[in-house]
């Protein structure tokens, strides 16, 4: 079984991509989406929620894991690997920071615009990588507003499109344009509107990747029968409502997570109303 970990609904888009280009194999998602954004957080903390989500995908019984978050897989991956994922460990961690730049070299005529996080922005690991793979000049833009505002569902409104025109602007002669954060692919209109550049999705990439390191390591994983679970650390019932905008189709019976004492565990509660004491 591979896991597929982001920090909220955004890994949806991702984990579709896989699952079309791998149908026959098992996956459980894990959306921390009750403590998403991450963007704005600082690294200690990101590294803390990255061990509990990977953990949790290992104890539920995954080999491998694929980092789907942008901002954990710029910020946290290497930690992962060395934590999880050694020489002599029966587990992996991949992520997507690298094929997505791949794709950006592959596609640029010189000149490439990244748009995601503050904190992938900060990181400066899509410049590390896409200058290991040539010399591309790399131009950066963090748009914090853009996830909160996917995740709202205002997508298709006046006010994403001139947000993503505002951000954008920034990003002057680029010809290809890389969409840093699973939540971005939903305003692939408003892109394509404001930016004469090509816009880049890594999510197909990512996949195409996946299906190739899979078949050069068949001992990390093998075919099953194309199911898929999910798990949340929010209230399930509206992680349910808003996965088929992300995912293309429903996901039900989605299990809710919580925090305690450093792990993610099954939540033996409802969504609390009113004063809650613990």
């Amino acid at each position: 079984m591979i896991g597929v970990y982001d920090s909220g609904f955004g890994g949806l888009s991702v984990l579709r991509e896989l699952r079309a280009r791998l149908p026959d194999r098992d996956f459980l998602y894990l959306g921390d989406s009750g403590r998403a954004p991450y963007g704005g957080r600082d690294c200690d903390t990101l590294l803390d929620f990255a061990e509990q989500c990977t953990e949790r995908l290992f104890d539920e019984g995954c080999s491998l894991v694929v980092v789907a978050c942008h901002t954990i897989s710029c910020v946290a991956l290497r930690h992962l690997q060395r934590r999880y994922a050694g020489a002599s460990s029966s587990k992996r961690v991949l992520g997507v920071t690298i094929p997505a730049a791949e794709a950006a070299v592959a596609a640029s005529r010189g000149h490439i615009g990244v748009i995601g996080t503050k904190r992938t922005v900060l990181s400066g690991t899509f410049e590390i990588e896409i200058g290991k793979l040539g010399r591309h000049r790399v131009s950066q833009r963090a748009a914090p507003l853009l996830a909160p505002l996917v995740e709202e569902g205002w997508e298709d409104t006046d006010i994403a499109r001139q947000m993503v025109a505002r951000y954008v602007s920034e990003l002057a002669g680029i010809d290809t344009l890389v969409l840093a954060c699973t939540h971005y692919p939903l305003l692939m209109a408003a892109f394509q509107a404001s930016c004469s550049a090509r816009i880049l999705d890594p999510a197909p990439f990512v996949a195409n990747r996946l299906a190739d390191w899979l078949e050069r390591h068949p001992g990390f994983d093998a075919p099953g029968a194309g199911t898929v679970r999910a798990q949340c650390t929010s209230d399930p019932v509206f992680f349910e409502a808003h996965a088929a905008r992300f995912y293309g189709a429903p996901l039900a019976d989605v299990q809710s997570l919580s925090a305690e004492s450093g792990r993610l565990v099954p939540r033996r509660y409802g969504p609390p109303k009113g004063q809650v004491v613990r």
